[in-house]
């Protein structure tokens, strides 16, 4: 082969290497994206769900203007997106939620 086709192949090879290190930047930051997405839209539900239990009177199940006895429901407490709490008061309800995808420390990314 002549000098020019060898310098031609480590070339290719390099933008390869390159392509490939790329995409997998991006397919890392889309997962965490998706996920961050995820961890929202279910913190978004359980807020619902604290909301529907406020409004609701005593005798249905509820709260009956107060969060006190709000608890996630089992099944809600840890998804696919991640794992979620919340620090009930009487007025006040804060939840959290901590996602699945880790970083590249190893840490949840998010929550």
């Amino acid at each position: 082969m002549g000098q020019q086709q060898l310098l031609l192949i480590v070339l290719g090879v390099i933008i390869v290497g390159i392509a490939i290190v790329v995409g997998i930047n991006l397919f890392s930051a889309s997962s965490l994206e998706a996920n961050r997405d995820g961890v929202v839209a279910d913190n978004m539900n359980l807020a619902a769900l604290a909301q529907q239990f406020y409004k609701k009177p005593t005798e249905l199940g509820g709260g009956n203007n107060t969060f006190t006895r709000f608890t996630i429901p089992t099944n809600l407490a840890s998804t696919a997106n991640g794992a979620y709490t919340a620090v009930v008061a009487a007025q006040r309800v804060v939840i959290t939620g901590k996602g699945v995808v880790k970083n590249s420390a190893g840490k949840a990314y998010w929550g």
